[in-house]
């Protein structure tokens, strides 16, 4: 304890806020995570069979989400989370926070993993596509059994890299008030210049990214075939 106190000093008074910040940060993954995993995979799905030559094509489908997708994707996220405050209140109640950073984690992140889902999905072999047509499946049994189960690996390898941008977003979101360790480095490393804390926060972060890369190197190792 002596030891962080003397590299940390300013961090170490704040440990409960530093701790709560920590918290606030892995719930705000969590959630927009899952969230945004379930919105990507449908999207990546819908983009995947309607589109030219797709098992449903439609091309009106298959252009409203392309276009929707890439005019969220070329908004960078402090702008759109600033442009959002407004809906961010009708949505969550409130604009700040760890509430009011969790509706504009999921509008900017979905864009950026649904286009990497939709990577991972395209990457099937056209061939088992057309051996589960001739042999008579379905179509959500192709999605089931082809799409989704043989990009598992690649799937896994986007949801890795996209952890790793959520991870960078819940620091910016710190800028307009969002909670978590971007918003404990702005307050303190930031407005008071106190630099161990952007260090300590700068720190947390390296492990996190370092936990969801090997996370995802250790799926895609058992699922690569």
């Amino acid at each position: 304890m002596n030891f962080l106190s003397t590299l940390f000093p300013d961090v170490s008074v704040r440990m409960d806020e530093f701790y709560d910040c920590t918290v606030e940060t892995l719930i705000m993954v969590g959630i927009v995570g899952l969230v945004s995993f379930v919105l990507s995979l449908v999207f990546a799905v819908i983009l995947t069979t309607t589109k030219p030559g797709g098992l449903s094509e439609n091309t009106a489908v298959y252009q409203f989400f392309d276009k929707l997708i890439n005019l969220f994707r070329s908004i960078p996220f402090i702008i759109l989370a600033t442009t959002m405050i407004p809906f961010t209140r009708i949505v969550m109640g409130t604009a700040i926070g760890l509430k009011g950073a969790i509706f504009p984690l999921i509008v900017g992140i979905t864009p950026f993993f649904s286009r990497q889902m939709e990577s991972a999905l395209l990457g099937v072999d056209p061939g088992l596509v057309e051996a589960a047509v001739s042999m008579g499946l379905s179509k959500p049994q192709i999605v089931w059994r082809v799409y989704l189960r043989e990009s598992i690996a690649q799937i896994a390898k986007v949801t890795s890299i996209t952890i790793v941008n959520l991870l960078s977003m819940t620091a910016v979101i710190g800028v307009v008030g969002g909670g978590g360790l971007g918003d404990f480095a702005i307050r303190y490393g930031f407005q008071r210049y106190m630099i161990d804390a952007s260090i300590a926060v700068v720190l947390v972060y390296l492990v996190f990214i370092y936990i969801a890369e090997t996370a995802g190197k250790l799926v895609i190792a058992r699922t690569s075939h």
